[in-house]
């Protein structure tokens, strides 16, 4: 199966790094104009001249903006006026206990996990519905289904964006635009690395052990019994971008390496 984008544009967000690079540049790859978006422009120059740099042929155009704001995404939308492909990727996380969490920090979380896609979506679907083709993909997570104690604050969030996309898909019904949301596990992005090297140095481990215990000791209903690739991940959001997907939408598309404990 050969996946050609030629002549969309593809906006992802978030994507300085990990997961959303990964699909910045699969995208790239497969013939897409990519909008990589990021908080400072010292980072978005920085992704974009990557992906250049492995895909000398792409079209990329990069813009600063911090999307957990109304504002930062009001600055997207002005850079980039039309999108035939939105992945709505932006997102934080961390570990911490429950009651150490306040308020603001909830809404925080929202406004980035949550409300980045909804603005944008708002932006851009209509226009999607109106041309008769367009993709939006949202990153929700295992942890949307298995909330995990440990960072409540994320996982309700993720539990948030698998509700939001299942609705948009009903709006979009009877369109060539699908949206769906695609849900990894445990995954070797730059943030999950800085987090793993923390516990290491706080066990007093080496780090390769800690990133091979992670899994068996946080996941342990994980099939692989490891932690994915961002390369993993970033191709099953590619084909839910592609032509290939076409009758694929409403769905909660899970890389998980088999954590969640059903069979559907």
């Amino acid at each position: 199966m050969k996946i050609d984008l030629t002549g969309k544009t593809a906006i992802v967000t978030g994507s300085t790094e990990g997961i959303g690079y990964g699909t910045a540049l699969g995208l790239a790859q497969s013939g897409a104009e990519v909008v990589i978006n990021g908080r400072t422009q010292e980072k978005v120059d920085h992704a974009v001249a990557k992906l250049k740099a492995a895909v000398p042929d792409a079209k990329v155009k990069g813009v600063a903006a911090d999307v957990s704001t109304a504002k930062g995404c009001d600055t997207l939308v002005a850079a980039v006026p039309r999108a035939d492909i939105l992945v709505n990727n932006a997102g934080i996380f961390e570990l911490k206990p429950f009651f150490d969490i306040p308020d603001e920090e909830w809404e925080h979380y929202f406004q980035t996990n949550v409300m980045s896609g909804v603005r944008l979506s708002r932006a851009y679907l209509k226009g999607m519905m109106e041309r008769n083709w367009g993709r939006i993909v949202f990153l929700s997570s295992e942890s949307g289904i298995n909330i995990p104690p440990e960072m409540l604050h994320y996982g309700f969030t993720r539990t948030a964006v698998l509700g939001i996309s299942r609705g948009l898909a009903k709006l979009a019904h009877g369109t060539g635009v699908t949206v769906n949301a695609v849900l990894p596990g445990p995954t070797l992005s730059e943030g999950v690395g800085h987090m793993i090297e923390k516990m290491a140095k706080e066990s007093g481990k080496p780090v390769a052990q800690v990133e091979k215990e992670f899994v068996p000791s946080i996941r342990p209903t994980s099939i692989i019994e490891r932690i994915a690739s961002v390369e993993e991940v970033a191709n099953m959001i590619v084909y839910a971008c592609s032509p290939q997907a076409s009758a694929t939408t409403g769905a909660a598309l899970r890389v998980d390496g088999g954590v969640v404990e059903s069979i559907i």
